[in-house]
């Protein structure tokens, strides 16, 4: 979890970078996760755009993709957006070439916004089940209807 400051920094370090991650129709796949895996693991700091013809927004691709790789979500503009995670090969190669150190990130807060957005989805997801379910016995009841109909039409 990252602070305001280091979530601000990034931001501002996300300005001059390429967008290097496309999302398109197909939304958040397997290749789309791996390949934000070897960003993540090469750069740390990774800017992506969500095309037109996808059915997602820039928030719910940033939050699967931050889910799928354990990346903190840093900003979501428009149909770009930034996600972050810490990399130790970056790390090393910072070290060689005498830069500062990074501080420790504190990992023992919870993310009250993760937390919210995956109990709306399960609750949405319970509905949908419910409303399916439903619609099934009825239709069933229906079916059994028509053949008991048909039945009787048979039998008279």
């Amino acid at each position: 979890m990252l602070t305001s400051k280091e979530r601000a920094e990034l931001r501002a370090q996300a300005n001059d970078l390429d967008t290097t991650l496309m999302v398109g129709k197909s939304g958040v796949t397997e290749t789309v996760i791996a390949e934000a895996e070897n960003l993540l693991t090469a750069r740390e700091l990774v800017k992506g755009k969500v095309l037109e013809g996808a059915m997602m927004t820039p928030r719910e691709v940033s939050d699967e993709i931050c889910a799928a790789t354990g990346a903190d979500g840093v900003a979501v503009i428009g149909t770009k957006f930034v996600i972050y995670r810490f990399s130790e090969k970056c790390q090393e190669e910072r070290n060689q070439t005498g830069r500062a150190k990074r501080k420790a990130t504190p990992t023992a807060k919870k993310d009250p916004v993760r937390k919210g957005i995956r109990a709306r989805r399960q609750a949405a997801k319970q509905v949908r089940e419910q409303r399916n379910q439903y619609f099934r016995q009825q239709a069933i009841e229906k079916s059994i209807e028509r053949s008991r109909e048909k039945q009787l039409r048979g039998e008279n």
